[in-house]
């Protein structure tokens, strides 16, 4: 994890410390397991586990009542375009889970900004702290992302070339490779897939 003015230590304030603890739960209860059985699960298979990672959070998260790809903004002609939705907040908290390109890394930065802020837009809502989560370098080469996924050691790069912009307290958080297992890439029918290789000292699947 990487603090960026102080979220960190505000995030372990009691107002926020709960919601915190329970995202940082969401995460830590991802196991090997849980990413291999929802992997293969897919009938139309997958290059990387990001779909898997994104899934399995959206499903511990939304059980905690965090809402879902929750509008920045009250104005329809902003409500209905993803871009202005946050991937998850719950009171003071925003969260974007990133494993997109890396030209949206200064975006993936600023939308919490915009959800902290005040704006001339009418807000819809209105939270203090943003929180990025993002793939390491390592869990980027196991888990057979893309080459041009943006990765926590580059969104930690841009806090300080961006630090006049990004005037709320951002804490990014790298997902690290999984223990177990990693995903190679095949050529199927002309597409890019992925496989699941189980390192041999964890057992054979």
């Amino acid at each position: 994890m990487h603090s960026f003015r102080h979220a960190e230590t505000i995030l372990e304030r009691p107002d926020f410390r709960p919601d915190f603890l329970e995202l940082v739960d969401a995460i830590r209860s991802i196991s090997d397991e849980n990413l291999i059985e929802s992997f293969e699960s897919h009938s139309n298979p997958a290059k990387s586990i990001s779909r898997d990672i994104n899934g399995l959070l959206k499903n511990r998260l939304t059980m905690g009542g965090w809402a879902f790809e929750s509008a920045i903004f009250q104005d329809p002609e902003y409500q209905d375009e993803k871009r202005w939705r946050l991937d998850f907040a719950k009171r003071k908290i925003s969260v974007e889970v990133a494993f997109n390109h890396g030209e949206a890394i200064a975006w993936n930065l600023l939308k919490p900004v915009l959800a902290s802020e005040l704006n001339h837009v009418k807000k819809a809502i209105q939270t203090e702290v943003g929180v990025i989560i993002t793939a390491t370098e390592g869990l980027k080469r196991s888990g057979n992302f893309d080459n041009a996924v943006g990765e926590y050691e580059k969104f930690i790069r841009y806090l300080i070339p961006l630090q006049d912009v990004l005037t709320v307290p951002l804490l990014i958080i790298g997902l690290r490779a999984p223990e177990s297992f990693h995903i190679v890439n095949e050529r199927i029918a002309g597409r890019s897939v992925g496989s699941i290789v189980i390192h041999q000292d964890r057992g054979n699947r």
